[in-house]
């Protein structure tokens, strides 16, 4: 039987995770953890697993594990664009028509490795909710594609990222969530909406300062 470990972190990788585990856990040795300390637990206590999957989760991961172990992870961009911190709201920010979620092995870079699954969705009209939920659809989907192969004994095809399309963006701050007065006139409102619309909870909302320095918080928008 094949032992798997799944490491998942936010509420919507939590959510593929229990998918996962519904349909192969009669199928499947599998352990699911959701802190970097149980992650690291499980490898001071030398255990050993046919594949790692890690869906939402932010800690880098030492080379000697992804050198040593199928090591599988989920980025919510259509990779090779948009690698790094907070992709969903910087490509919802940016008015990106399209994004996706991509399924790759990984290795010592950030989000470069050779990739597995890639499914595409549009951002247009969504908020971050909405976004979610397509990404738990489509990640449920990959990930039971690549168990599935495992277990039939199938080699797992990996495609290299073409390095010349890529991007990358760093981790957003609780700060870069500010509106300014100003923005009302260099954005458009599709602009605003979308910056808006993307730091839902558990995000740092938008906000706006107001008088006496008071905080207006911005929970949902919509342009016409």
């Amino acid at each position: 039987m094949l032992d798997v470990l799944i490491c998942s972190h936010r509420e919507w990788a939590i959510d593929i995770s229990n998918n996962i585990i519904k349909t192969f856990s009669k199928k499947i040795n599998i352990q699911n953890i959701k802190t970097p300390e149980e992650f690291h637990e499980k490898f001071l206590n030398d255990e050993k697993f046919d594949a790692i999957l890690f869906i939402g989760w932010n800690e880098i991961i030492p080379k000697e594990i992804t050198d040593n172990f199928l090591c599988v992870c989920l980025h919510p961009s259509l990779l090779p664009k948009y690698r790094g911190g907070s992709p969903i709201q910087h490509q919802m920010i940016n008015c990106e028509e399209m994004s996706g979620v991509t399924i790759f092995k990984m290795d010592e870079g950030i989000d470069t490795g050779p990739i597995y699954f890639q499914k595409e969705f549009t951002l247009q009209g969504k908020n971050l909710y909405e976004v979610f939920k397509e990404i738990k659809n489509i990640g449920t989907e990959g990930f039971n594609n690549l168990l599935d192969e495992l277990l039939n004994g199938k080699l797992l095809n990996f495609k290299q990222q073409d390095e010349t399309k890529s991007t990358y963006f760093k981790r957003r701050k609780p700060s870069e969530s500010e509106i300014f007065y100003d923005d009302f006139e260099n954005f458009t409102a599709e602009e605003i909406a979308n910056k808006i619309n993307s730091l839902l909870d558990p995000y740092p909302n938008a906000f706006i300062k107001c008088k006496d320095d008071s905080i207006l918080y911005f929970t949902s928008a919509k342009f016409l």
